[in-house]
């Protein structure tokens, strides 16, 4: 034991590793109750996760790209709170506002990322072109947009090819329509559920399938992407200066690990 936190103290990544020691252990605990439970579904996210928490180091030593430590901690739990926490201790349902706070923070991520991968180039002798502070803050925005369109489209995928539920539905007391004009004009009414039979089973709302998760996730992922965004493009205009964000964006590593 004293030689493995001798390493780490060598490393210089002490906070990071023990971050990654705690998490991992905490998944590996819930593999094995999942396991007991007979719970594969559950299990397999188990794995998921911990095949996830390796992708952050394949970058770093395939790619040569050097993912500051707040970025991959926040990256990690991330993660743990996406695939633990919301799906198998089930956050998303317990807490409301869960999903819409970690689309808010990958919306976030994503823009750093492709903040990134854009000033790489911009600063890399092989490639002639130099982009602006605002055409690169600009990439980054949608970068992160198409990132949260994407993941929507593989929600959407899963729920109608497999019956799963990760585009939550919401109850809807009133809504306006142009179809339920009773004068068959393009004029939107207001319709107030006061009542609704399903299946001889009354209820006192309508149900949207998913349409308001799908919109609200996009909204706060464009929150996240811009400001990112907004606070890269000044990253940028003050090169030199000490700034935060510093830290949380990746860089290429001038000498690559063997």
């Amino acid at each position: 034991m004293n030689k493995f936190f001798k390493s780490l103290k060598r490393d210089g990544h002490i906070g990071l590793h023990v971050i990654y020691f705690i998490l991992r252990l905490l998944v590996v605990l819930v593999a094995i109750d999942q396991l007991r439970s007979r719970n594969f579904e559950n299990l397999f996210l188990c794995i998921l996760t911990l095949v996830l928490f390796l992708v952050p180091s394949f970058i770093e030593k395939r790619i040569h790209i050097d993912i500051p430590d707040a970025l991959e901690v926040i990256i990690l739990l991330f993660i743990f709170s996406a695939e633990i926490l919301g799906e198998i201790q089930e956050y998303y349902i317990l807490f409301p506002y869960w999903d819409t706070v970690l689309h808010t923070i990958n919306g976030f991520l994503a823009a750093a990322i492709g903040f990134s991968l854009i000033d790489i180039l911009n600063k890399n002798d092989k490639f002639a072109i130099s982009l602006s502070p605002v055409f690169v803050a600009l990439v980054a925005f949608c970068f992160s947009m198409t990132i949260g369109v994407l993941w929507e489209f593989f929600e959407f995928g899963v729920d109608h090819l497999t019956g799963y539920d990760m585009q939550k539905d919401t109850f809807v007391h009133s809504f306006t329509s142009v179809l339920l004009n009773p004068e068959g004009t393009n004029v939107p009414v207001k319709v107030n559920v006061q009542s609704l039979v399903v299946n001889g089973e009354p209820w006192d709302a309508y149900i949207d399938l998913g349409l308001y998760d799908t919109m609200m996730d996009l909204i706060v992922n464009f929150i996240g992407a811009a400001v990112f965004s907004i606070v890269g493009y000044f990253y940028i205009k003050g090169r030199g200066k000490a700034f935060f964000i510093k830290g949380i964006i990746p860089r290429l590593k001038t000498k690559p690990e063997a």
